[in-house]
């Protein structure tokens, strides 16, 4: 059974981790998938693993005319965007905020919070247009509890949490299904740079007790049916047993 066949999905942040992992889950659930973020051949390499449903784009989502470019050449070839996986994020810099470089800190921020935003303006009216679709926003916990180290990154995600929120109340009853989601300590590069630098307790989680970027992806995949439309305009984590009870994961 593909519960999204014809479905066409646009993931950023495609290239490792969680958003290749969505990438390739997407498709095997029946979606053509297009992948974007800025490391060409990484990303290249994942649509080629996953096969023809999947097509490949270099972009910085902080660069909303190159996005929307790619957003409209999508919609060219494939005549739709069903869903959005708001997946493109940073964690760097990783430091004291009174330590931190103003520019890498001001970096972070244009990815996490305004990168989110531009690919939500390019497809969000399209959507709207076609009467639906379906973002699912990459939120975390850091979006409600601070972590030190992590000052640039829990601000970011507090933007985004917002953001969902206000998506949600601008484009109620017209068919748009908004979700904030928390993938929880996954394991992905994020984790890596964490555990180098030691600021943190979460530094300190052994890599086995992590998730495997699979769980996030059949989460996605699972949010973008309309089996969960009674979690639309929430944030919520994949540690919430309800939740994970729902993908047949354990608690």
């Amino acid at each position: 059974m593909q519960p999204l066949a014809g479905k066409v999905i646009l993931v950023t942040g495609a290239s490792r981790g969680i958003g290749a992992a969505a990438a390739e889950a997407l498709a095997k659930a029946g979606a053509t998938v297009v992948l974007t973020a800025r490391d060409k051949a990484a990303t290249e390499q994942v649509a080629r693993s996953i096969g023809a449903s999947a097509t490949a784009h270099t972009c910085d989502v902080s660069d909303y005319a190159a996005f929307e470019r790619i957003v409209a050449e999508t919609r060219s070839r494939h005549g739709r965007i069903d869903a959005l996986i708001n997946n493109a994020g940073v964690l760097t810099p990783i430091t004291p905020l009174a330590e931190s470089d103003p520019a890498e800190w001001a970096q972070n921020i244009q990815i996490n919070v305004v990168g989110a935003f531009n690919a939500v303006r390019a497809v969000l009216p399209g959507m709207l247009a076609a009467g639906g679709g379906t973002i699912v926003n990459l939120s975390s916990g850091a979006a409600l509890r601070p972590v030190a180290g992590w000052s640039a990154y829990c601000t970011a995600k507090a933007g985004l949490h917002m953001m969902t929120r206000a998506i949600a109340l601008e484009t109620e009853g017209k068919g748009i299904r908004v979700f904030g989601f928390q993938p929880g300590m996954t394991d992905t590069n994020m984790h890596v740079l964490n555990r180098a630098a030691q600021a943190n307790p979460i530094a300190k989680v052994p890599q086995a007790d992590l998730y495997p970027v699979a769980h996030p992806a059949m989460a996605i995949v699972y949010l973008c049916t309309p089996e969960a439309d009674d979690l639309h305009g929430q944030d919520f984590s994949l540690r919430d047993a309800p939740f994970r009870a729902r993908l047949g994961l354990a608690a």
